[in-house]
């Protein structure tokens, strides 16, 4: 018999739902995740996007995982806003690979009303010209600023949360969480889509793991995009020498976000390069449906094209096309016991 009976929409998650559903059998915690995941997206659809980072390095933040903060002692240089045409270029470089978002990054602590925001408001138009979707990812932003961001055509805007509330002192100090969900609001207002997700291998706990799930899943509209990032070591910065998340820490953290966020893309993002085809196959069965493409994310390795189109094509996995509306539910065969119990356990 074909069911098509969607898990509804929460944003009220209390933190021992949360808990349970973390803390599943590792299994059943897939099997959930991506049964929720086919009543809102079709299984073989990635969205693969590329980022680039515009303006690198001097960053006056402390984040303690970042290669671009200027007090620590890494091998990125310091290096000027790009020029526009170059952006541009490397634009058409990755629409023309696969990739129908393009998300620019810089290294400011927050957004100045100056002539490098002159340019990057240009460089939005530009690329939003080539019909692909614009992200950036530009520090804190006043609700001005993104509305400029909108009327050139900004599509999306990342601001990650990082860590828990409660863990984020011990990661950043130069910023509180509450100036992190203030921009992400100032983005809400502005009618552009908001990217925002965290990293695991921070040295943090599983419930702050939790906790970081819990501010995103009670936001009063989901992020429609939430990256999920594990560790990648930068020598020189105070995490330098940290050992990342394993890649089952990183599915059931997938797999909690997706049942927690069933519309939301979620991004398999920083960390790829160390995870095996096997590792992201489980990724992306457990509800992982956005990639970042590239030999580099702003300043740290990624696996090359080719391996991932290599790893599509194992996958059946075909791309996402650009600016996708939203699909319906996709009616599947379950046992209707099951189907019940599904919805009674994760939309009570």
């Amino acid at each position: 018999m074909k069911i098509s009976s969607k898990i509804m929409i929460r944003n009220n998650w209390t933190r021992e739902e949360i808990d349970e559903i973390y803390n599943l059998p590792f299994l059943e915690l897939v099997y959930r995740a991506a049964t929720v995941h086919r009543q809102y997206h079709d299984p073989q659809e990635v969205q693969i996007s590329t980022l680039l980072s515009i303006k690198t390095g001097g960053c006056p933040e402390d984040c303690s995982y970042c290669s671009q903060a200027a007090r620590y002692h890494t091998d990125v240089k310091v290096q000027k806003l790009m020029q526009v045409d170059e952006v541009l270029a490397a634009a058409e470089r990755a629409k023309d690979a696969g990739s129908s978002r393009f998300c620019m990054g810089a290294a400011w602590r927050e957004v100045r009303d100056n002539r490098d925001f002159d340019n990057v408001l240009e460089m939005v138009k530009g690329v939003n010209a080539i019909g692909m979707e614009v992200c950036c990812t530009l520090g804190m932003l006043t609700a001005e600023q993104a509305q400029k961001l909108k009327a050139a055509g900004l599509y999306a805007y990342n601001h990650n949360v990082d860590t828990s509330e409660e863990n984020y002192s011990d990661v950043i100090s130069t910023r509180t969480f509450d100036d992190r969900l203030n921009t992400i609001e100032n983005v809400r207002q502005a009618k552009l889509s908001v990217c925002s997700g965290g990293i695991i291998g921070l040295g943090e706990s599983d419930q702050d793991r939790i906790g970081m799930l819990k501010t995103l899943a009670n936001m009063p509209q989901h992020p429609d995009s939430v990256p999920i990032n594990n560790l990648v070591p930068i020598k020189g910065t105070p995490l330098g020498e940290q050992e990342p998340a394993s890649i089952w820490d990183m599915v059931r953290t997938i797999a909690t976000a997706r049942i927690l966020m069933p519309k939301s893309l979620v991004r398999l993002s920083a960390g790829r390069l160390d995870m095996s085809y096997e590792g992201q196959a489980f990724c992306f069965m457990a509800g992982a449906n956005s990639i970042f493409s590239g030999d580099v994310l702003l300043t740290t390795p990624n696996p090359a094209v080719n391996s991932d189109k290599e790893l599509f094509q194992i996958l059946s996995i075909k791309p996402r096309e650009a600016f996708k509306g939203e699909k319906k539910a996709v009616e599947f065969n379950v046992i209707p016991s099951e189907a019940e119990a599904l919805n009674a356990e994760l939309a009570k």
